[in-house]
């Protein structure tokens, strides 16, 4: 128990140093920040005040971890302007700045009186303790006074040793809930908000999700690969092995044209295979994507696509592979409904950035509309952009005309 009182002594005590440099800090700070706001030394005056707030925060914060169970996290973000002023504004933007100097305003008064009612309550309480060994010591004049009344005589002082004996762990409790107090009061002060955790916590959560996608994009583009150059390129060469067979089962003569039907057979089904193979490859990622990104993937499309598409694609820029596959799966996605359920003629694509940083595509029809917003077909898509923190929105009147939009930052 003692050494816990030793601990809040002492941080009580270290309280009344930084206090004073604190007092003093914030003073010549404040006043030199209000005297140069109005030249071009009012930059660098609050950056210099700012830097010496933080450094006795610092030192605040090691100070509350002797009494803490934990150390106070630092909550300042990087500085990233290249100017004072820059600088100057983001610091006085961020929250921690105002919360590191209301601690060290505070910090003077509150570690005064924290101290010495630790030290006089600590002081009284340990001289009532020892007073059988120094009471005999005081002259007869004083022995007289209020404060000594109770050691005047040898039992009086043993009683007042028992009754400082038994108070003893009080005023040690006492002791260490004022400084376990002020630790608490400068953690809340001095320690990260809630609001900039959960700041912190969704950018991290956002970074994390953005790796997941492009890890998955990769993976997806993987298999894509493995698919066309492994499984794809043994079919072909099984196809070609079956048309050499199948020419020298043809010397042969009539005799063998049973096993000629059966080759005819089996070369049908690998080319069926092939095929099936080919569409799911372009299901998974298709590799004109990857090559020519999305504007030369979407040209592909719209020239297979049965129904004649109007395009307005503008795409300054390449955009991430996550993005790319997911704005063309969408319109895939569109036009394959389009041309399904529509009963559509023709059919227009627009996909364009805008400068804010946002990528828009709508597709629409002239079909006879009717589609439900809530179908499985629009969820799924509706779940593959929201995990880009796109949005999707779909317009289909009775008679048409039916118009997907869905935008999402590029940045995603």
């Amino acid at each position: 128990m003692f050494h816990r009182t030793i601990r809040a002594l002492r941080h009580l005590l270290l309280g009344l140093v930084t206090g004073t440099g604190a007092l003093a800090v914030v003073v010549a700070g404040a006043t030199g920040c209000v005297v140069l706001a109005v030249t071009h030394l009012g930059a660098p005056a609050f950056l210099a005040a700012t830097a010496a707030v933080r450094r006795l925060a610092g030192a605040e914060r090691r100070r509350a971890a002797l009494v803490l169970p934990d150390p106070i996290a630092v909550p300042y973000a990087p500085v990233r302007a290249a100017t004072a002023a820059g600088r100057a504004r983001q610091l006085a933007a961020h929250p921690a700045t105002w919360r590191d100097t209301a601690w060290l305003t505070l910090l003077f008064p509150l570690a005064l009186v924290c101290a010495v009612v630790a030290v006089v309550v600590l002081a009284v309480d340990l001289a009532a303790l020892t007073s059988p060994a120094w009471a005999w010591a005081l002259p007869p004049a004083h022995r007289a006074d209020p404060g000594f009344t109770t050691v005047t005589t040898p039992v009086r002082r043993i009683l007042t040793a028992l009754a400082a004996l038994a108070l003893l762990p009080g005023v040690c409790r006492l002791v260490e809930a004022l400084s376990a107090g002020q630790a608490r009061l400068a953690a809340a002060l001095l320690a990260p908000g809630r609001t900039q955790l959960l700041t912190e916590r969704t950018d991290r959560l956002a970074l994390t999700r953005s790796r997941a996608i492009d890890a998955q994009a990769a993976e997806l583009r993987r298999i894509e690969r493995d698919l066309h150059d492994g499984a794809q390129a043994r079919i072909v060469a099984l196809g070609m092995s079956l048309a050499l067979a199948d020419r020298r089962l043809r010397q042969l003569g009539p005799a063998a044209d049973a096993a000629r039907a059966d080759l005819a057979a089996a070369r049908a089904d690998v080319t069926r295979a092939l095929d099936e193979l080919r569409h799911l490859v372009r299901g998974i990622h298709p590799p004109i994507l990857t090559d020519r990104g999305l504007d030369g993937a979407l040209a592909a499309l719209f020239a297979d696509h049965p129904l004649p598409v109007t395009a307005d694609v503008h795409l300054p820029r390449r955009l991430a592979p996550a993005l790319d596959a997911a704005a063309y799966f969408l319109i895939a996605e569109a036009l394959t409904n389009t041309a399904k359920h529509a009963h559509a003629t023709a059919a227009t694509v627009t996909v364009r950035t805008r400068p804010d940083g946002t990528l828009n595509v709508t597709v629409t029809d002239d079909g006879r509309g009717g589609a439900d917003p809530d179908g499985p077909g629009i969820s799924g898509l509706r779940r593959r952009i929201e995990a880009l923190d796109g949005t999707l929105t779909l317009t289909s009147p009775t008679g048409g005309p039916t118009t997907l939009h869905a935008e999402f930052p590029c940045a995603s």
